[in-house]
């Protein structure tokens, strides 16, 4: 079966940093593009992040600059590291795979796990 599991959230003070970690398992997790997002209570999906297969990362305008994505294709872990966190980037994080057929910027995912929740006081 395929899995995506997203762990390391958590309660940080604005300006602080996480590191969350995605791991995967049940598929040739290198020949897939791996995404992270969020979604804040009330507000509706936003990708945050995605790594294509060949290692190259998309980040979206409301990170860039803060946050980190990397891989491991011998762990098939994903991970982002957040730094100069805002009360803003509140929210739920989870990991998703995205379909061999589309590419990171379609933000499109076929499987996604349950996601960690990250909390930014002010």
């Amino acid at each position: 079966d395929v899995q995506l599991q997203a762990s390391g959230g958590g309660l940080v003070q604005a300006g602080g940093s996480l590191r969350l970690s995605c791991a995967a398992s049940g598929f040739t997790f290198d020949d897939y593009d791996i995404a992270w997002f969020r979604q804040a209570s009330g507000k509706k999906r936003e990708g945050v992040q995605c790594i294509d297969r060949d290692g190259r990362s998309y980040v979206s305008a409301s990170v860039k600059g803060r946050f980190t994505i990397s891989r491991d294709n011998v762990k098939n872990t994903v991970d982002l590291q957040m730094n100069s966190l805002k009360p803003e980037d509140s929210a739920v994080y989870s990991c998703g795979r995205v379909p061999r057929e589309a590419q990171c910027t379609d933000l499109e995912y076929d499987y996604w796990g349950l996601g960690t929740l990250v909390t930014v006081s002010s």
